[in-house]
């Protein structure tokens, strides 16, 4: 079964997980957002009217995660709501449930192609290739691991570059997010 895993920007962009058929979130994503607007209030009652799952990752889930986002360059660019939201979305998958997130961030979906999840956009066309990232010092051209951000040798300041790409293969196209994707504010 289908289910939709959103992050922040899903709820900030309008959707409305009512009669998608089955969406989760975690708590960290309701802390982002800003408690009295319009997409705090979206989360909430949707989380009341039971359209929407609120579930913490296991830490099993959240260590893959880690090591995942360290691995591939993107630890240090993903919030917490971000880690957990894919974790949770991993767990779902280990439970058998066919998981799609909804993010419109594209370390999210980096990370997602990277684990084999589904992902979708709503407000861009999400990513074409998933990368692998690594810090390169522009002044003297040494190469370090993310989340590294100055040169150890001469103090400059790292800037984020690709080391390698391939086209994605798991990305779920926006309009079968759902026609609910917006909602009235």
């Amino acid at each position: 079964m289908r289910v939709l895993v959103l992050d922040t920007s899903a709820f900030i962009m309008g959707f409305n997980p009512t009669g998608s058929g089955g969406a989760y979130s975690v708590r960290s994503v309701e802390d982002e957002l800003v408690q009295g607007t319009m997409p705090y209030l979206r989360f909430r009652l949707s989380r009341e009217k039971g359209a929407l799952v609120v579930r913490n990752p296991s830490d099993v889930a959240r260590r893959t995660i880690e090591q995942q986002s360290a691995k591939t360059g993107e630890a240090g660019f993903v919030s917490e709501a971000d880690r957990d939201v894919v974790a949770l979305a991993l767990d779902l998958k280990n439970e058998g449930l066919e998981p799609v997130v909804v993010s419109d961030d594209y370390a999210v979906q980096n990370l997602s192609e990277h684990l084999n999840l589904g992902f979708g956009s709503l407000a861009n066309f999400g990513i074409v290739h998933r990368y692998n990232w690594i810090m390169v010092c522009p002044a003297c051209h040494r190469r370090y691991r993310v989340p590294e951000k100055v040169c150890r040798v001469c103090g400059t300041e790292l800037k984020r570059k690709v080391l390698s790409r391939t086209r994605v293969s798991n990305k779920a196209h926006p309009q079968s997010l759902g026609s609910n994707s917006t909602s009235s504010s």
